[in-house]
């Protein structure tokens, strides 16, 4: 496997996943304010914003039928 091959993998997986937390972050609850924050940081500065979702970002509420 050549170098050029495992750099276009890489970056199809970190597509990937970046496409995965877009959505995660605009199906989370919140201001709308603060999703397009997280938004322009994922788009803009893939890994470190990323992580710093991952860390920091809006968590998941469980919803509960009652």
């Amino acid at each position: 496997m050549q170098i050029e091959t495992v750099w276009i993998v890489l970056a199809a997986v970190l597509l990937l996943i970046e496409l995965w937390a877009i959505n995660r972050v605009r199906k989370s609850e919140g201001k709308s304010s603060n999703k397009g924050v997280w938004i322009v940081l994922i788009v803009f500065v893939p890994l470190f914003g990323l992580i710093a979702w991952a860390l920091a970002g809006p968590k998941h509420v469980s919803q509960r039928a009652t």
